[in-house]
Order: structure tokens, then sequence, then C-alpha cells
């Protein structure tokens, strides 16, 4: 994203799930330096994600974390959609069992409600980047299948009950992490935000000033 000579620019990934740090990260621009919320000194508490929609999620999360640290700010937000359940869980992926639910209380009621059935499915992953007035969205899909039983033991969310359909019939459980990021949802949204350049990310000559403040 830089060219020769450029200065580094801090920048924040903004989001408190350690799991989307570990397959977020090494997808980033190392011309690029980047923070966690922690290090850039984030106080403001659990991220606020209560739209309808993934794009409107990981923007509020960009935006409260760019408000946050005044740093350019980078967020994810991604589910599970089943079309034959009206699209759920949806937005609400990670609260499909109650606000406080865990990953395995959420599987759970997907199983249950799923009764059985194999139906077609898709993951989505949004990311939402926010510096000063610019903001970018992109989007990444992975189509495949949710399965009514468990299988493999890595990832996390509703890898074990994931097929996708340009893999080999496993779940993303089943896979090792190079493998399901080879053709996650999450690497697709990222490969997508990497074309963008400098300039589109509002991180021109102009910006620098403002980064020095923050040093």
């Amino acid at each position: 994203m830089t060219t020769p000579g450029q200065a580094m620019f801090r920048c924040v990934l903004a989001t408190q799930n350690a799991h989307k740090i570990d397959e977020i990260a090494p997808h980033l621009s190392s011309s690029l330096q980047w923070l966690t919320l922690k290090q850039a000194n984030w106080t403001g508490g659990v991220l606020r994600e209560d739209a309808d929609t993934f794009e409107g999620n990981a923007l509020q999360k960009a935006v409260q974390g760019y408000r946050g640290t005044m740093l350019p700010t980078l967020a994810d937000d991604s589910g599970l959609v089943v079309p034959d359940l009206e699209g759920a869980p949806g937005v609400r992926s990670a609260r499909y069992a109650g606000e406080q639910a865990t990953d395995a209380e959420n599987r759970a009621k997907l199983m249950e409600v799923l009764a059985g059935r194999e139906l077609q499915a898709y993951f989505v992953c949004v990311l939402a980047w926010v510096w000063g007035d610019v903001q970018h969205t992109v989007r990444g899909e992975v189509l495949g299948k949710i399965v009514p039983r468990e299988q493999g033991t890595f990832g996390f969310g509703y890898d074990a009950l994931f097929i996708p359909n340009a893999g080999d019939g496993r779940t993303f459980a089943e896979m090792l992490p190079h493998e399901k990021q080879a053709m996650s949802h999450r690497a697709a949204a990222l490969a997508a935000f990497s074309k963008l350049s400098l300039n589109q990310l509002g991180l021109v000559a102009g910006s620098q000033q403002a980064f020095e403040n923050h040093r």
C-alpha cells in the first residue's frame, strides 16, 4: 500500500475478539503499523454493534475505534447466514443463543433449529475503514452448507458446522488455520481491502501531522 520512503502510519484494528486478530493480522499490510485497541489506549469499554446489517455493525465499530483513539481504524463484522432460516443467525451470530452466549451455546441452538437438516448457508465478513471523513466498506463471502453435528476442533464460532463448497468436504473446524484462511470470507474481504490505495484510505501526505500528534 505504500511507496518506497513513505512514512509508516499507525492504524487500529478495532476488535475485541482474539480469534479475529489472529485471522486478520497476518493479511494486513506490513507497511502500516497495526495496533490493537488496548495498544492504542482504548478506554471505551465494549464495542457497540446493534445495527441490522453487517456493514452497519462494522462501520459502527470502526467509528467507535476512531473516535476513541483518533487513529485510522479498521473493524470487522461477520456472521453466518442460512437463507432457509430467514437469514439467521445473521448479524446476531455471536449472540444467537443470548447476549452472553458462548460459541458452544450458539452452535447448540443452531443444531436444535436444524433438527437434523443440512441447509445451504454462507459466511459473510465486512471490513469497515474510518479515518476522519473517509469511510470504506468491503465485503467477502464464502458459500457452503451447514450441518447438524459438530465436526472438527479447530477454528471458532460456527466453524465446526460449516462445510465450504470450495473445500474437500471438511468443515472449517477440520481444516488447519492456513487451509481455512485460504478460502474464508475474511480472507476475501481482506483481499478486497488490500486493493484500496493509501489515497483512497485518506493516508496522504497532508495527514502526516495528525499522526505526529499521536506519537
